[in-house]
């Protein structure tokens, strides 16, 4: 199955230059969601992680799904003032704009290995800033995986430049 036949690209969205993968006739095709998971869980196999961070807002929908599907803990990196306890926060650049990834302090246990999840690996700024949320909180950083990557964007190189040598891209 071809992943890509069900990611309609959107042209301009949202600035001029990007173009925006539609995730939604994907999550709305069952076999092609659980094949989505299923490649994902196999692109872990040499993560050694025991919980996933998944972030806002389409990291979660991946990130749940394979924390269910492989037995792991989840814990979500959300936007600025979603979260009702103390957290912890890292401000990041996009590459159409700039915004911060949040962490409760008390959702992960302090043994945990951490898998960044996110759908798209673009300048790779907002899965560092999950990185650097994660060590600032204690937390081994196990690696990061990502459902699409833009290569143009060369957020790999970014990846690697900071230290996150361990991802893994399901459909570059």
């Amino acid at each position: 199955m071809n992943l890509l036949d069900y990611l309609p690209g959107v042209p301009d969205f949202p600035k001029p230059g990007i173009l925006f993968r539609d995730i939604s006739p994907l999550l709305a095709n069952p076999a092609a969601f659980r094949e989505a998971v299923l490649q994902l869980e196999a692109l872990t196999k040499h993560f050694d992680y025991t919980h996933i961070l998944g972030i806002e807002s389409r990291g979660f929908i991946f990130g749940s799904a394979l924390a269910h599907h492989a037995h792991k803990g989840l814990a979500l990196a959300r936007k600025p003032n979603k979260l009702p306890l103390a957290s912890h926060r890292e401000s990041y650049g996009l590459e159409y704009g700039s915004d911060s990834l949040e962490l409760q302090q008390s959702t992960l246990p302090a043994d945990a290995k951490v898998l960044i999840l996110d759908d798209v690996l673009a300048t790779g700024g907002t899965i560092i800033a999950a990185s650097q949320l994660l060590e600032k909180a204690g937390f081994e950083v196990a690696g990061a995986l990502t459902f699409l990557e833009i290569a143009d964007l060369h957020g790999g190189d970014a990846l690697r430049q900071k230290g996150i040598a361990n991802y893994a891209v399901l459909i570059a």
